[in-house]
């Protein structure tokens, strides 16, 4: 057999089931392999390596990724498991109740192997918090593993779980998925409950998968989706599992693509056009029509955007004492302060507004099965590049000339994922991103697939593999 961390999470899922491996050498493979390479990757938080022991030996539910090893981004609740959502002011706070996700997880047999790395609340596209090491791409240490997902990131690419928990309100799965060359998917609005908390009042983020391989996120997909009872609005039910829409051919589909940044006027690398060239290519070579449109979002509706971020960010901040506040990170002060300045009725008109411009970018892309971009502007980053303490709104300019692209899709709800079908000469992992209108994931995950067969990634190891 092949070491446990070469095997896909499905494919030890069924070892698991044959009895060719026990759940519990599967936990201390990954165990193992955290403890000694969580300190150069900053992949996890909190590791929770006893807890997962123990789940390993109970009944566990039948299913695909039944004893398979996870772990949880360090923004969702976890009973009993430290979660300091990226912030120094929560670097001992424990939660009482799981959320959702996380109980699905559960119950799906998954066994979390801790809390994975993330930025304050989420918000920015790097991962560099006050409460554990930067999060870095396990293929150049010295550079970022992107954000916010980019514990999750790290951990599944460095080979420390199979596949990870991540949420993307403005790309922090698809970012960290590119640098970090992962299969990063952010579902439609609504697939993912967000009980019992339900703080995030926008409709901007959701929860979703990073993998390896596009069967391995459809099939934690299955896990984490589908409504809770008390669930404000939600995704249609599909007609089949979004596993088995891998294993279904896409048919002829007509492909949009663009590579003019969205939301900041920015230079492209080279590697990043490369990588959507060929993409472009290679989509031609599989009989699909390819032909080029303009960018469906004006850069003057970025604003509206911000505005919604901003308040986002305020609902975190609102409530601190002044002596809290000033342990804060200087871009989480910023964009907090920004977001009380906004006043109720300011905010209702700015979330209609964002629905507006969601309903025009839709009607543009209508014509479209799915439309290709590049995944990120650049490369991964040296850690450090983007934040700036000093002045925040320059770090807030230069995270969106990094990611120009992906909030679109956080805009619309439309399902969006990045591939990583590219590696710079130097071996720098860069993603390129498709998207599928609302409530077609399924779709999605075919023509992804598709594109795996074709062009496969899966036997690309980092130096720490």
């Amino acid at each position: 057999m092949s070491a446990l961390h070469d095997l896909t999470a499905l494919e030890q899922g069924a070892a698991i089931r044959s009895g060719e491996v026990s759940r519990t050498e599967l936990v201390e493979h990954y165990a193992e392999r955290a403890e000694r390479l969580n300190p150069s990757l900053g992949a996890f938080v909190t590791l929770a390596a006893d807890q997962a022991r123990k789940r390993a030996l109970d009944d566990l539910p039948e299913g695909p990724l039944a004893g398979v090893v996870s772990a949880v981004k360090d923004l969702n609740l976890t009973a009993g498991i430290r979660t300091t959502f990226g912030s120094a002011l929560f670097a001992g706070y424990v939660p009482e109740f799981s959320d959702e996700v996380v109980l699905r997880m559960e119950r799906a047999g998954l066994l979390s192997l801790g809390k994975t790395n993330t930025p304050e609340f989420g918000s920015p596209c790097y991962t560099e918090p006050d409460v554990a090491p930067p999060a870095v791409t396990p293929w150049d240490t010295s550079r970022m593993a992107g954000g916010s997902s980019g514990g999750a990131a790290a951990a599944v690419a460095g080979g420390l779980v199979a596949v990870a928990q991540g949420s993307d309100g403005g790309g922090s799965i698809r970012i960290p998925a590119s640098c970090c060359g992962l299969v990063g998917l952010k579902p439609t609005r609504g697939r993912i409950s967000g009980s019992p908390m339900y703080g995030e009042v926008t409709g901007l983020a959701t929860a979703g998968p990073l993998a390896r391989t596009v069967r391995d996120a459809a099939a934690f997909l299955d896990v984490l989706a589908g409504r809770a009872v008390g669930d404000p609005f939600w995704a249609p039910e599909p007609d089949r599992s979004f596993l088995e829409a891998c294993a279904s051919p896409p048919g002829r589909l007509r492909v949009g693509r663009f590579a003019e940044p969205v939301i900041a006027e920015t230079s492209v690398d080279p590697a990043c056009l490369e990588a959507w060239e060929n993409a472009s290519r290679l989509l031609e070579s599989l009989g699909h029509e390819v032909e080029d449109i303009a960018p469906p979002m004006e850069r003057e509706s970025v604003a509206t955007f911000e505005t919604c971020w901003a308040v986002l960010t305020a609902l975190s901040t609102v409530s601190l004492s002044p002596e809290d506040r000033a342990r804060l990170r200087a871009l989480t002060r910023w964009l907090g302060g920004l977001g009380e300045r906004v006043s109720g009725p300011q905010f209702g008109l700015a979330l209609g507004e964002l629905r507006r411009i969601a309903a025009g970018v839709l009607e543009r892309l209508a014509p479209y099965d799915v439309v290709l971009t590049p995944t990120l502007a650049s490369p991964p980053l040296p850690v450090g590049a983007l934040r700036n303490d000093e002045d925040p709104s320059a770090d807030f300019e230069a995270q969106k000339r990094f990611t120009p692209w992906t909030s679109l899709y956080n805009v619309t709800g439309s399902p969006a994922i990045s591939l990583p079908l590219h590696q710079t000469p130097e071996g720098l992992p860069v993603g390129i991103m498709l998207a599928a209108a609302p409530g077609r994931e399924d779709l999605l995950l075919s023509l992804a697939a598709q594109v795996e067969e074709a062009a496969p990634w899966i036997d690309r190891k980092p130096p720490c593999w």
